[in-house]
């Protein structure tokens, strides 16, 4: 698990990178052709990790229930997200992370429910939700990429 852990903590430093080298507006701006911006799709990634690995496990989620309702699957942009809020999830990135190694460690995820992915793939283990939250943080990382050109 510590490879798992290492890609994602790389993976929420080039996050981060985003978030310093932007502005509040620019990270809020909806490039023509997407339906989100840039720090949706950051905290996307922090909802996402909180249901796949502690909501399928039956624990209680680290994260508030209203950030993660705001930025789960399904849902866009729909609010202005302010200089003190985009500092709070930037927080996020790496607490949320070193919540669940911290959990990991003391053993805490032993149940999942198996659940099956919009890409087909079943998740039926902690493991297998993190392992599948990285494909798919590399995921958001490309639409990031992307729209980094129409800002």
């Amino acid at each position: 698990m510590n490879w798992t852990f290492d890609i994602l903590e790389k993976n929420r430093k080039l996050m981060v990178s985003f978030l310093e080298n932007y502005s509040v507006e620019q990270l809020n701006e909806v490039p023509k052709g997407f339906n989100n911006n840039i720090i949706w799709n950051i905290a996307h990634l922090i909802a996402t990790q909180q249901l796949l690995t502690y909501k399928l496990s039956g624990i209680p989620m680290r994260v508030d229930e209203t950030f993660v309702e705001a930025y789960k699957k399904g849902t866009k942009t729909e609010a202005y997200v302010s200089a003190e809020e985009i500092a709070e999830i930037k927080t996020m990135l790496f607490s949320s992370v070193e919540q669940t190694k911290e959990d990991y460690a003391n053993d805490l995820f032993k149940e999942y429910n198996a659940y099956t992915t919009s890409t087909g793939s079943t998740l039926t283990s902690f493991e297998d939700a993190m392992a599948f939250n990285n494909y798919h943080e590399g995921i958001h990382l490309g639409y990031i990429l992307a729209m980094r050109k129409g800002i």
